[in-house]
C-alpha cells in the first residue's frame, strides 16, 4: 500500500459535529418513514378529520400492495444503480477537498428541498398528475439521500482511525439517528395544534416538514463546514470503475457474510417498528397511545446502554455482541407473540408484557444500532490494505442497499401477514389486522432475527482484525485472540501475506 502522510485524529467535538449531518438525514428519512404512507393513504378517520386523497388507496395492485407500495418498490430497483454510481464517483473522486464532503455539501439542501416537495401534489383530489409527481419525488429523494449518505458513511472507515474511535464514531452517530426519527414523529403532535388553529389538514403537516427539513439541511450541512476531510483523510482514490468496483466488493466472502447477516436484521428490525402500532392495538388491545410511550422507552433506555458498548466490545468482540443482540431481539418477539394470547387482551398483562418487550429490546437495538457500522469499517479497512484500493464507498453502499432491500421486503411480508384470518375491504387503506396475523408477524421477524445471528458465526473476526490491528487496537484484539473463526484453518495459508501487509501498514 502507498506511503501516506500523518492525518490527525477527530476530537471528541469534531465527533460530535460529525454526527449531527447523521441527526440531518435521519430526520428526512424519519419523515419518509413516518409519514409518506399516512399522508397519501390517509385512513377512515384521516378523512373524517380534512384529509385530502390524492391517489387511488386500497390494494389494487395484485389485492395485496397500494400504488404508493409499488412506486416505492420500483424505486428501489433504481437504488440498484444509484447507490454503487455514487459510491463509485466517491470512491474515484480527485477533488482537492476530498473525495466525500462535496458530494454531502451538493446534496444536502436538494434533499431537504426534495423531501418537502414530495408532500406537495399538485392536485388537491385523486389524480394521475399526483402519482407521476410523487414517482418523480420519490426517486429524487432516494438519489439525493444516496448521494450524501453514501460518503457520509464511509468516512466511518476513513475519520475512524483506530478502533476506539470507530466505536465512538458509531456511538454518537447512533444517538444522532434515534433523535432525527424521534424529531420526524414530532407532526404526531404539532400538526394537530396547527390545525386547532385553523390550518388545513395537509397544510399542518407541510409546515412541520417545511420546519423540520430546514433543521436537517443546517444539520446535515455543519460538518461540511467545520470538518477538513484532508486534514483527517489522505487515501488514495480508486481507479477502478462502478461495475468491476461493485464485483471486487462482492467478492469478498466476509462482507458477504455480513451483508446476509445485516439483512436479516433490517428485516427484524422493520417488522418491530412497522408493526408496534398494531401490537399495541391489536395484540395487545391497549391505546394506540402507548405505541409513543413504548418506543419512547424503548429509545432512551437504549441510548442509556450505549456508553457500555463499547467496553464490552474490548472483552467479548463484535461478532459475539452481534449475535448476542440478534438473540436477545428474537426473545423480544418471543414475548410479542405472546401478547396475542387471550388473557393478555386488553388486561394488565398487556402493560407488563409491554414493559417487557422495552426493557429486553432495548440492550440488543443499542448493540445492533452501533457495532454493525464498525463491522463495515473493519472489512472497508482491511481491503484496502490487501489491495491498495480505497473503495470504503462502495462498501458502505452495499450495506446501504442491503438495509432498503430489508425494509422492502419486511412492508411486504408485514402487509401480507398481519392481515391473515380477515376479509380485507380492498378499497380502504385501513389494515385490518388479526391477531393471528399479528402472531405470524411476530413468529416470521423470530425466524429472521435467528437466522441473522446463525449467519454471523461465520464471519471471520479475527483474520480481519489481524488484518488491521495497530498498537493502539490491542484491548479490541485481547478480546478474540482466543477465539477460533469458522474456516480459519482454510484461511492460514494467507496468514504469512497478511502479516507482511500489516507490519507495512503499521511502519
Amino acid at each position: 500500500m502507498e506511503e501516506t502522510k500523518t492525518t490527525k485524529r477527530l476530537s471528541k467535538k469534531q465527533i460530535w459535529i460529525f454526527a449531527l449531518g447523521q441527526l440531518g438525514w435521519s430526520t428526512l428519512s424519519g419523515i419518509i418513514g413516518a409519514w409518506l404512507v399516512t399522508f397519501y393513504l390517509p385512513t377512515t378517520a384521516d378523512i373524517e378529520a380534512g384529509a385530502t386523497q390524492f391517489i387511488h388507496p386500497g390494494l389494487i395492485i395484485g389485492g395485496f400492495l397500494t400504488i404508493l407500495g409499488l412506486i416505492t418498490a420500483l424505486s428501489r430497483i433504481f437504488d440498484a444503480v444509484t447507490d454503487p454510481l455514487i459510491a463509485s464517483l466517491s470512491d474515484r473522486s480527485k477533488n482537492k477537498r476530498g473525495r466525500r464532503i462535496p458530494f454531502m455539501q451538493y446534496a444536502a439542501i436538494p434533499l431537504a428541498i426534495v423531501t418537502v416537495l414530495l408532500f406537495w401534489a399538485p392536485v388537491n383530489e385523486i389524480s394521475g398528475i399526483n402519482i407521476a409527481w410523487i414517482s418523480v419525488f420519490v426517486i429524487l429523494f432516494y438519489t439525493f439521500m444516496t448521494m450524501y449518505c453514501t460518503p457520509y458513511n464511509a468516512l466511518i472507515s476513513e475519520f475512524g482511525k483506530t478502533q476506539e474511535d470507530r466505536m465512538a464514531i458509531s456511538t454518537a452517530i447512533s444517538l444522532t439517528f434515534f433523535a432525527g426519527t424521534l424529531l420526524a414523529y414530532t407532526p404526531f403532535v404539532f400538526a394537530g395544534v396547527l390545525r386547532g388553529m385553523g390550518v388545513s389538514f395537509a397544510m399542518s403537516y407541510r409546515i412541520m416538514f417545511i420546519i423540520l427539513a430546514a433543521i436537517a439541511a443546517v444539520c446535515m450541512l455543519i460538518p461540511t463546514f467545520l470538518l477538513n476531510e484532508r486534514d483527517f483523510v489522505d487515501a488514495v482514490p480508486s481507479n477502478a470503475n462502478m461495475i468491476k468496483s461493485l464485483a471486487s466488493t462482492f467478492k469478498n466472502k466476509d462482507f458477504d457474510v455480513f451483508v446476509g447477516s445485516d439483512i436479516m436484521y433490517w428485516v427484524g428490525l422493520t417488522l418491530f417498528q412497522t408493526g408496534l402500532p398494531f401490537f399495541v392495538k391489536v395484540s395487545m388491545h391497549i391505546n394506540e397511545s402507548f405505541t409513543m410511550i413504548f418506543l419512547g422507552a424503548m429509545t432512551v433506555l437504549s441510548a442509556a446502554f450505549y456508553p457500555f458498548v463499547t467496553k464490552m466490545v474490548k472483552k467479548f468482540g463484535k461478532k459475539k455482541l452481534v449475535i448476542a443482540g440478534f438473540l436477545g431481539l428474537a426473545l423480544a418477539y418471543i414475548i410479542t407473540a405472546l401478547c396475542n394470547l387471550p388473557f393478555v387482551d386488553g388486561s394488565a398483562f398487556a402493560y407488563i408484557f409491554g414493559v417487557l418487550i422495552v426493557i429486553i429490546a432495548a440492550f440488543p437495538m443499542a448493540l445492533l444500532g452501533i457495532i454493525p457500522q464498525s463491522i463495515v469499517a473493519d472489512i472497508a479497512e482491511a481491503e484496502a490494505i490487501q489491495t491498495g484500493e480505497n473503495r470504503e464507498g462502495m462498501f458502505f453502499a452495499a450495506r446501504t442497499f442491503a438495509m432498503k432491500f430489508g425494509q422492502s421486503l419486511a412492508m411486504l411480508l408485514f402487509t401480507s401477514l398481519a392481515i391473515i384470518g380477515a376479509t380485507q375491504d380492498m378499497s380502504s387503506n385501513d389494515i385490518t389486522a388479526t391477531k393471528l396475523g399479528m402472531t405470524w408477524v411476530a413468529i416470521v421477524a423470530i425466524i429472521f432475527c435467528v437466522l441473522g445471528a446463525v449467519i454471523l458465526f461465520f464471519y471471520k473476526e479475527k483474520k480481519i482484525m489481524k488484518i488491521i490491528i495497530k498498537d493502539t487496537d490491542k484491548e479490541f484484539m485481547n478480546a478474540i485472540n482466543a477465539e477460533k473463526d469458522p474456516g480459519e484453518a482454510n484461511a492460514a495459508d494467507e496468514a504469512p501475506v497478511q502479516e507482511e501487509k500489516v507490519e507495512e501498514e503499521v511502519k
